[in-house]
C-alpha cells in the first residue's frame, strides 16, 4: 500500500512539467545568507530571457501579423513560439518553466552555500548539504551497484505467502495496488482519517493499457521492454516472460480502475467504511496484517474510493450511463488480484517497480533505461536533465522547508507580501460584487456562497513555522537517503492520526512555482516562488499585475466554486449548500464549457483532444479567475468609490495599448509555452489542466470586454456569439 504523504485534495494551478533547527555556530546565519545572495557566482541564467518589457509585457515577441481575434495566444507571444527552440532536457517551456529555472538555481545557490559552511549533519542545513552531495556522487552510486538495493530485492524474493505480500505492500519504498494516506475527513474536516484508493500502475493512466491505437500499442511495447530490462537487472533469467506477466497484471488493475474525469466527483468517491466493512471488502486478502504493519489496526473507520456506486448513489450524483460505463469494478478487484494473482508475478512486479522508483539513485544503466521510457518515449524529452537540477529537485522534495526558510530571507521582500495582501482583498471584494450579479443563482444559495467566500483563508509566501526534519536521517548513500525519506514521510503522515488537523500547515514549499486551493481547509495558497515576474511584478503597470497574478489568485478562489470545490461549504465540509434549481443552472453552464473545450484538438493527428470533463475544474478556475481579476482591476481604478470608472479615472494608454488590452495581454503572457507533441499527448490523456494555448484563447473568447478591447468581430476565428459566451462566477 503506497503511502501518499502530500495527500491534499487540492486544485493546483499547474501540473508538474518534467518527468522526474537551531543553526550551528558554523552554519550561515541570516546576515551571511543575505550577503551570499549577492556573490558574483550567483547569477541566474534562464533558457529564455527573463525580460518583461518596461511595464510588464514583452512586446518584442508579439506577432502583430496575427489578428488577436483569430489567435490571441499567438498575437501576444507568436514570435517567441515560432523562434524558441526547446532544450533537449525539456518537454515544454514557458513562463512557469522560466520561473522554475530561477527558483531551481536560487535553490542550488542556497544548497551550495550551506555545504560550503560545513554545518553538522544533524542540523537541517547539514542534512540538505549531505543529501545533495550524496545524490551528486554518481561515481559512488555506480561503484555500489545494486548492493544498497539488494536487501530489498532479497526481501521480495523471500515472499512465501499473502501475509508477507501484504506486509511488503505497506513498507516504504515498495509499490502496491493500493494507495493509503491520512488526511482530513471530507465530511468532518476537524478529524483525520485513514484513506485508501487504487494505485500500482506503471503507466500514467488506465487508458494507456486499454486503448488499441497505434501509439498506445507502441508505448506498451516499450514499457514491456523496460520491465524486461529491470527484471534482468534484478536477476531474473526469464525476464521477458515475467515482464509480460507483470504487464498483464497491471492491465487487470487498469481495467478495474476508474476514468479520471468521472472519478473527480467526490459524491461517488466518499465511502466511509467501518473496520469490519473494509475487511469484508478485502475478501480473502489479509488486510488486517497490512494495517497492523502500518500501525493503524486500531482505526475503526476508513475512507475508501473506487467502490462501485449503487443505483441511488448514481442518481444522486447525477451520473449518466456514459459516466457509469467509465467506472471499472474498482478497489474490490484490486483486493481480489492481491489475493489471487500469481505470487511470483507479484514478486516480479515489486522488483521491477522498486528499481524504477529508485532509478535516480541506482547505477546509471538503470537510471538511463528508466529515463529512456518515462522521459523520451512518454514525453519526447531527448536528454536527461543535468544531474545538479535533478539533485535540487530531490533535495527540495525531501527537505524543502529547510531550504525554503533561507529562500524567503533571500528572495521574498516583505513588500511583496504586503502588495499580495492588497490584491487578495480586492479580489475578495470583486467576488462579492460578482455574486450579486449572478442572474442564475437564488438568494438562498448566494448567501451560502458569501459565507464561504468570507471564510476563505489566504496564505501568502511561506508558513509561520518551518519543518525541522529532526527524525530524518541523512547519510552518504543516495539510495539509503531516498528510502529514509520514504520512511520518514510515511511515519510523518501516519502520526497525524494522533493529532488534530493543523490548518497552518503548507503543502508546497516557499520556492515552489505554483499555487493551490485546498477545499478541506477552504484556503488559497501562494508560495513565494510564483510571486515574481511575469506573474507579480512590483515595477509593472497595475493592469498587468491584475491580469497576471490577479488572474492566478482568482483562479484559486474559483476552485472553491468549481464543479468539485462547490460541493464543500465554508468550513471545508463536503455538504450540499445549493438549491436544486441553482445546481441545475450551474451544471448547465459547466456542461456548455465542457463542450467548448472538447472541440480543441491541438495535435496534427487530431486525437486525443482536450477532455472538457477532466479539465472542467481548471477551466472554471481560469474563467472565474479572470472575471474576478478584471472586476478587481476596475475597482482599483475607481478612486472615488462610486462604482463607476470615470474618464478621469481610466487607465492611461501605454505604448498604444489601453488598460483593458494590457490586462488581457498579461493573462495570455502568463500561459506562454511551447510543448513537445509527446508531452502534449500525455497531458491531454492524464492532466486536468488544458494546454496553454487554450488557457489563453479558450478563456478570453468568453469575455465581452476582450471583444471590445481588441475590436473582435464575427469574422474572427475565436468569435463566439454573445449567447454562447459563458460566465459562471
Amino acid at each position: 500500500m503506497k503511502l501518499l504523504y502530500s495527500s491534499v485534495a487540492a486544485a493546483a494551478l499547474l501540473a508538474a512539467c518534467t518527468t522526474t533547527q537551531p543553526a550551528s555556530e558554523t552554519a550561515a546565519g541570516p546576515g551571511d545568507q543575505q550577503a551570499a545572495a549577492s556573490k558574483p557566482e550567483h547569477v541566474v541564467e534562464t533558457t529564455s530571457p527573463d525580460y518583461w518589457g518596461d511595464w510588464g509585457i514583452d512586446t518584442s515577441v508579439m506577432d502583430t501579423d496575427v489578428d488577436p481575434g483569430d489567435n490571441f495566444f499567438m498575437y501576444v507571444s507568436g514570435d517567441w513560439i515560432d523562434e524558441f527552440e526547446l532544450p533537449a532536457d525539456k518537454t515544454r517551456y514557458g513562463a512557469f518553466d522560466l520561473l522554475r529555472e530561477k527558483s531551481e538555481q536560487q535553490t542550488r545557490f542556497i544548497i551550495e552555500d550551506l555545504a560550503e559552511a560545513q554545518p553538522p549533519v544533524d542540523t537541517p542545513e547539514g542534512k540538505v548539504a549531505a543529501f545533495y552531495n550524496a545524490f551528486m556522487d554518481t561515481d559512488a552510486i555506480d561503484a555500489a551497484g545494486l548492493a544498497p538495493a539488494q536487501p530489498y530485492l532479497d526481501r521480495i524474493a523471500a515472499i512465501r505467502d499473502r501475509e508477507e505480500l501484504a506486509r511488503i505492500f505497506v513498507a516504504p519504498g515498495f509499490s502496491s495496488p493500493f494507495n493509503g494516506f491520512v488526511w482530513v475527513d471530507d465530511k468532518n474536516p476537524d478529524d483525520y482519517i485513514f484513506q485508501m484508493s487504487m494505485g500500482g500502475l506503471g503507466l500514467p493512466d488506465r487508458e494507456y493499457y486499454l486503448k488499441d491505437d497505434e501509439k498506445s500499442v507502441e508505448i506498451r511495447a516499450k514499457y514491456e521492454e523496460l520491465l524486461t530490462f529491470l527484471l534482468g537487472r534484478a536477476g531474473y533469467e526469464d525476464a521477458a516472460a515475467k515482464a509480460s506477466d507483470v504487464l498483464a497484471l497491471e492491465t487487470q488493475l487498469a481495467e478495474a480502475d476508474w476514468d479520471r474525469a468521472v472519478s473527480r466527483n467526490p459524491e461517488i468517491t466518499y465511502n466511509k467504511l467501518t473496520r469490519d466493512e473494509l475487511g469484508e471488502l478485502a475478501g480473502g486478502f489479509p488486510l488486517a496484517v497490512a494495517l497492523e504493519e502500518l500501525g493503524v489496526n486500531g482505526e475503526q473507520e476508513f475512507l475508501v474510493t473506487e467502490i462501485p456506486p449503487t443505483a441511488d448513489e448514481i442518481a444522486s450524483a447525477g451520473l449518466s450511463q456514459e459516466d457509469v460505463d467509465k467506472l471499472g469494478a474498482g478497489i474490490p478487484v484490486a483486493f481480489e488480484l492481491a489475493n489471487t494473482a500469481d505470487l511470483d508475478t507479484w514478486k516480479a512486479y515489486l522488483a521491477a517497480h522498486m528499481l524504477s522508483n529508485f532509478a535516480a539513485v541506482l547505477p546509471s544503466d538503470i537510471d538511463e533505461a528508466d529515463f529512456d521510457f518515462y522521459g523520451t518515449t512518454l514525453s519526447g524529452q531527448p536528454e536527461q536533465r543535468p544531474r545538479w537540477k535533478r539533485a535540487v529537485s530531490a533535495v527540495s522534495d525531501a527537505l524543502g522547508e529547510a531550504i525554503g526558510e533561507v529562500y524567503v530571507e533571500r528572495y521574498f521582500p516583505p513588500e511583496n507580501k504586503q502588495r499580495m495582501d492588497e490584491l487578495v482583498a480586492n479580489l475578495r471584494t470583486a467576488m462579492h460584487a460578482n455574486l450579486e450579479d449572478l442572474s442564475w443563482m437564488s438568494e438562498d444559495t448566494r448567501e451560502q456562497a458569501r459565507e464561504k467566500l468570507d471564510m476563505f483563508n489566504p496564505k501568502i509566501g511561506y508558513p509561520d513555522e518551518f519543518e525541522s526534519y529532526d527524525t530524518l536521517e541523512v547519510t552518504d548513500s543516495a539510495f539509503t537517503n531516498a528510502v529514509n525519506v520514504a520512511r520518514w514521510s510515511l511515519q510523518d503522515n501516519l502520526d497525524r492520526l494522533n493529532e488534530d488537523p493543523d490548518r497552518n500547515e503548507w503543502f508546497m514549499t516557499p520556492q515552489t512555482v505554483n499555487a493551490y486551493y485546498n477545499p478541506g481547509y477552504n484556503e488559497i495558497v501562494f508560495p513565494a516562488g510564483i510571486l515574481q515576474p511575469p506573474f507579480f511584478n512590483v515595477e509593472a503597470d497595475p493592469a498587468v499585475n491584475y491580469g497576471a497574478i490577479g488572474g492566478v489568485i482568482g483562479h484559486e478562489m474559483g476552485h472553491g466554486f468549481d464543479d468539485q470545490g462547490s460541493k464543500y461549504n465554508g468550513e471545508g465540509v463536503l455538504a450540499n449548500w445549493w438549491t436544486d434549481e441553482d445546481r441545475e443552472a450551474f451544471d448547465a453552464l459547466t456542461s456548455a464549457l465542457v463542450e467548448q473545450y472538447n472541440q480543441y484538438c491541438p495535435l496534427a493527428e487530431g486525437e486525443p483532444c482536450v477532455n472538457g470533463r477532466l479539465t472542467l475544474g481548471e477551466n472554471i478556475g481560469d474563467l472565474g479567475g479572470l472575471s474576478l481579476a478584471y472586476r478587481a482591476y476596475q475597482i482599483s481604478l475607481d478612486e472615488n468609490g462610486d462604482g463607476v470608472v470615470s474618464a478621469e479615472e481610466e487607465a492611461p494608454v501605454i505604448d498604444g495599448f489601453t488598460g483593458d488590452q494590457r490586462f488581457f495581454m498579461a493573462w495570455a503572457q502568463v500561459w506562454r509555452a511551447k510543448y513537445r507533441d509527446e508531452a502534449k499527448r500525455n497531458q491531454l490523456l492524464t492532466d486536468p489542466h488544458s494546454p496553454s494555448e487554450y488557457r489563453a484563447n479558450g478563456i478570453v473568447r468568453n469575455f465581452d470586454e476582450w471583444y471590445e478591447a481588441f475590436n473582435v468581430s464575427e469574422d474572427d476565428e475565436l468569435y463566439l456569439p454573445p449567447e454562447e459566451r459563458i460566465r459562471i462566477w
